[in-house]
């Protein structure tokens, strides 16, 4: 049975700066691919105005608004409307956003936390701009982007009264090998972020001083200018989502660094993580709890600690062994982290909770 959703994200129509527009693309595809009808409402800012990749989605309805009063005005009815309404983290004056879309009693009503143990620090520092702690029970389902000991966290201490995973998931029409030959000895594609910061600095940067020979690249936005990158480190400033897959390919290894409150929680894969494993690049990552549950070290990715496992890892490494673990990843990927897989769990999940209340 089909369901109508209603979605209101941080950002559909523009990737830059986020890693959310990638996640809700292959979602949304995935749930138009299951015969499912989403309409997302997006909040109309200009940064993101002035950087829109996907304005027009031809797998859902794409509508912007320009405050809370707009979705308790021109858009109540179609939200009191559809079998449920999910907020995602991140949203601009998220706090606002759920109180106005609760007092319109959605028939299902859901979180979507693409942020978990971010949003976990937030709540203990008294910040609540996208989630206030006494809206935790507010949700009838609470989407998480973290899984493993996480939901329990959720539920117990939290209050939530139902936590599923939901992790970040890949369009596999999006993301493929691209034929050529690597360009780059090590990669990586994200964001500037100030406790990512260290991690980059030991996994990346200390190596490509130590490699001199050695060639690596750095895409993504905001990086300060006062950065000491070393010259045989490039630099992208914003890659959108078109080019993902053949900057991936053309990497001997990229690396998955992961913020500093999602290790601390663990079990929270990045959306680059499944894009770059979907394209068979063999991934470089910083260790966390579940990493190895979902990709096994050694067989689907290189778990590595500091600097010297990653300058081992590029020097030592046969060229058997690091395709061996590219596709080995990519098998995983595409069994398992689909937009389209991750479509049927939050079908399923919405259902159940459906079919309980009645």
């Amino acid at each position: 049975m089909s369901l109508d959703i209603v979605i209101i994200g941080l950002s559909l129509s523009s990737s830059w700066g986020n890693g959310h527009a990638t996640t809700y693309r292959a979602l949304l595809r995935g749930l138009a691919e299951e015969g499912h009808r989403t309409l997302f409402l997006e909040r109309d800012v200009p940064w993101y105005a002035e950087n829109r990749d996907l304005p027009e989605p031809d797998f859902c309805r794409l509508a912007l608004y320009r405050s809370v009063a707009d979705l308790t005005g021109p858009w109540a009815e179609r939200i009191r409307a559809a079998d449920a309404v999910i907020v995602g983290s991140y949203v601009p004056e998220g706090r606002a956003v759920i109180d106005a879309v609760a007092a319109l009693r959605p028939r299902l009503f859901a979180f979507y936390d693409i942020d978990t143990p971010v949003t976990m620090s937030l709540l203990d520092e008294g910040q609540e701009e996208f989630l206030a702690a006494r809206q935790v029970p507010l949700f009838d389902l609470y989407f998480s982007f973290s899984g493993g000991e996480v939901l329990d966290h959720l539920e117990q201490v939290r209050g939530a009264r139902a936590a599923r995973a939901l992790y970040c998931s890949v369009d596999p029409e999006r993301y493929r090998p691209v034929p050529g030959v690597p360009e780059w000895d090590l990669g990586y594609l994200g964001t500037f972020s100030p406790d990512r910061q260290p991690t980059l600095e030991a996994l990346l940067i200390e190596p490509a001083r130590r490699m001199p020979a050695r060639r690596f690249v750095v895409a993504g936005p905001s990086y300060p200018a006062g950065i000491d990158w070393p010259a045989n480190v490039e630099r992208i400033e914003h890659l959108p989502p078109s080019d993902h897959a053949a900057f991936y390919s053309r990497q001997r290894f990229t690396l998955n660094v992961t913020r500093a409150a999602m290790r601390r929680m663990g079990w929270s894969p990045s959306v680059r993580l499944f894009e770059a494993a979907a394209c068979a690049t063999p991934v470089i990552s910083d260790a966390w709890r579940g990493l190895d549950e979902l990709l096994p070290d050694g067989e689907a990715i290189c778990i590595a600690q500091g600097t010297e496992e990653v300058v081992g890892i590029l020097g030592t490494m046969g060229e058997e062994t690091r395709r061996a673990i590219g596709f080995g990843a990519q098998r995983r990927v595409l069994a398992q982290h689909t937009g389209r897989a991750r479509a049927r769990e939050l079908a399923a999940a919405l259902r159940d909770l459906r079919a309980a209340a009645a």
